[in-house]
């Protein structure tokens, strides 16, 4: 029988409030794993009365579902959005960018948070308020699952338009992540200003470019 997968709820979001915590906002990232792009982070704090359904974790959603809960998100939630740029993701290196994007999402609230709930395991630092790690969060809260679908669907226009300015590496379909046609143009056309430069892929094809050069 197939495995029956259980949508997220707000259990975590209901103990937060019960510790005393009215605002509680879920916290996710999209982007680690591409080759080119910035990384986004969302924050949002969703009316607990006003919960739309079907959220669920952005990966399990179409593009269809994805814009259509964002767009009833905007109606119901507070929402935040960060960047960490490609300069940056190679100065700091991934998971401090990532962390970066997370922090500027929860700065850009329009009122502060009261508690955060963050996917993943690793807290980042600097925080304006208490928070908890949520591993698989977005599968689990669903504030959690409402800033994956938002940080996804705003990272996703990101690509589709620098797409458009940099043509032949199928990033209106592969939003910079490693697909074999992203990797093969990269080989044949050269890395662009929007290629993380500390990714292995792109170091070397760089430095054998670099290699080759009289």
């Amino acid at each position: 029988m197939p495995r029956t997968v259980t949508p997220p709820d707000d259990r975590l979001e209901r103990a937060a409030r019960a510790r005393g915590f009215a605002r509680v906002a879920g916290v996710d990232e999209v982007g680690r794993g591409p080759l080119a792009g910035p990384v986004t982070a969302a924050a949002v704090v969703i009316d607990p009365v006003r919960i739309p359904p079907g959220l669920k974790d952005s990966k399990q959603l179409s593009p269809r579902a994805r814009a259509a809960l964002a767009d009833k998100l905007r109606g119901c939630a507070d929402i935040g959005i960060g960047h960490a740029s490609v300069d940056e993701i190679d100065r700091l290196n991934i998971l401090q960018a990532s962390h970066l994007a997370m922090r500027r999402a929860i700065d850009a609230l329009m009122r502060p948070a009261d508690f955060l709930l963050i996917d993943g395991n690793r807290m980042p630092g600097d925080l304006p308020c208490p928070a908890q790690t949520v591993i698989r969060g977005d599968t689990l809260s669903v504030s959690i699952a409402a800033a994956s679908i938002v940080a996804k669907l705003c990272r996703d226009a990101i690509m589709v338009d620098l797409a458009q300015q940099h043509p032949g590496y199928g990033w209106e379909t592969n939003a910079g992540y490693p697909s074999p046609a992203h990797k093969t143009a990269l080989r044949d056309l050269g890395a662009t200003p929007h290629h993380r430069r500390s990714f292995r892929p792109v170091h070397n094809i760089l430095y054998q470019e670099k290699s080759i050069s009289p």
